[in-house]
């Protein structure tokens, strides 16, 4: 559905035309739906691929403790129960480059530890005004391109530290694991229904694990920890 809005009105007599000369004939405005859609999706995915290709390294050294992962979980919990609180009222068909942009800056903040990719971009989506329905279906599309730009990225990495021949069957693997998981996953939220079901246990079950993680480092301290 995503790029199938637009202004269509008006346009009738001329597609039933073009229909009556030749049944092949697309849908008036079609490839520049398509078009559209395209520009979304990469808006999706370019901040969260050049965050990485820049930033990923630095952030794990910096940002890898356990009160880190734990800050990260915390605020994604509180951003996503408070953009789940907007009303409902726009769907993937009015999906414009602004909100993939959005939804791409809020995935590039995945890289921190404790940030979801998929809770940011719920997150974003929601905060535009999308459909809790509607979010969960960009969450998905926006999901699938950066899934397999990180795997060219570490692929990319492997060869130019001339590991890739030892490490590239468990590369391939892993990339195929979280290819397939992505998809199961949005097929068995799909028939639940829980796509459309409220955040708020969501961030309430990532505030559970920030608290367990901040008494762990309490209890038992690490030498990893800033």
């Amino acid at each position: 559905r995503l790029g199938a809005g637009g202004s269509t009105g008006g346009s009738g007599g001329a597609g039933d035309a073009g229909g009556a000369t030749d049944g092949r004939s697309r849908p008036p405005g079609r490839a520049m739906q398509l078009a559209r859609a395209a520009e979304i999706v990469c808006l999706c995915a370019a901040p969260a691929a050049l965050a990485g290709w820049l930033a990923e390294r630095p952030i794990e050294r910096r940002l890898g403790g356990p009160r880190q992962v734990a800050g990260g979980l915390m605020i994604g919990a509180v951003a996503m129960a408070a953009a789940d609180r907007r009303p409902q009222r726009r769907t993937l068909e009015q999906a414009g480059p602004l909100d993939g942009l959005m939804i791409g800056l809020a995935q590039a903040t995945a890289l921190a530890p404790g940030v979801s990719r998929r809770g940011a971009s719920l997150t974003a989506a929601r905060l535009r005004g999308f459909t809790r329905e509607d979010a969960d279906e960009l969450s998905w599309l926006a999901a699938l391109p950066v899934i397999l730009g990180a795997g060219v990225l570490k692929a990319g990495r492997l060869i130019a530290q001339r590991r890739a021949p030892r490490q590239g069957g468990t590369l391939l693997a892993g990339a195929g694991a979280a290819f397939a998981s992505t998809l199961a996953s949005g097929l068995l939220l799909e028939r639940t229904g829980l796509g459309r079901a409220p955040l708020t246990p969501f961030a309430a079950y990532r505030m559970v694990i920030a608290a367990a993680v901040l008494r762990s480092v309490a209890e038992h301290g690490t030498s990893q920890d800033a």
